[in-house]
């Protein structure tokens, strides 16, 4: 039943471009049974928003979502030391290929996606795990936690 709820918001959800951006390659791969990286999520509320931090084992922070509510968009951070131009996220819903910027003083590859975007309702009711890509890169995948959908839903309010 959450699926097919989840099938009718994206059903539901305006075409954009960056909606258009789904490809084959990004839903050809299924992390389903995929091993999930060890390491826990946090949550925090920031002055202009709040963040969702996964953290791996030895401390460092691996997927960052982060909500900015003046522009009232999320952006979704992997950790990367290699520059990449997009980043696919996966969700037992829908996954998409996202143009994403490199910020080397962060270490980071980062895409932003608004507020009311379809694939972070994909990935607040994603069945068990999350996972994100870049090219060349290993796949992270991370535990669907709550605190993701926290982050996500402190934008649209």
């Amino acid at each position: 039943m959450l699926r097919t709820f989840v099938a009718a918001l994206i059903a539901l959800a305006p075409a954009t471009a960056v909606t258009a951006q789904t490809t084959a390659a990004a839903a050809a791969v299924d992390f389903n049974n995929a091993r999930v990286a060890p390491g826990s999520w946090g949550y925090q509320s920031t002055p202009g928003g709040s963040m969702a931090r996964f953290v791996d084992t030895t401390g460092t922070a691996r997927l960052v979502l982060q909500c900015t509510r003046a522009t009232r968009r999320v952006s979704v951070s992997l950790t990367s030391a290699a520059p990449a131009a997009s980043l696919s996220l996966w969700t037992s819903i829908a996954s998409r290929n996202l143009p994403a910027r490199f910020e080397a003083n962060a270490m980071r590859v980062t895409a932003e996606l608004p507020a009311y975007d379809a694939l972070l309702d994909a990935i607040a009711f994603s069945r068990g795990r999350i996972a994100v890509t870049m090219p060349g890169g290993v796949p992270l995948v991370v535990p669907a936690w709550p605190e993701a959908a926290r982050t996500i839903e402190d934008c649209r309010i």
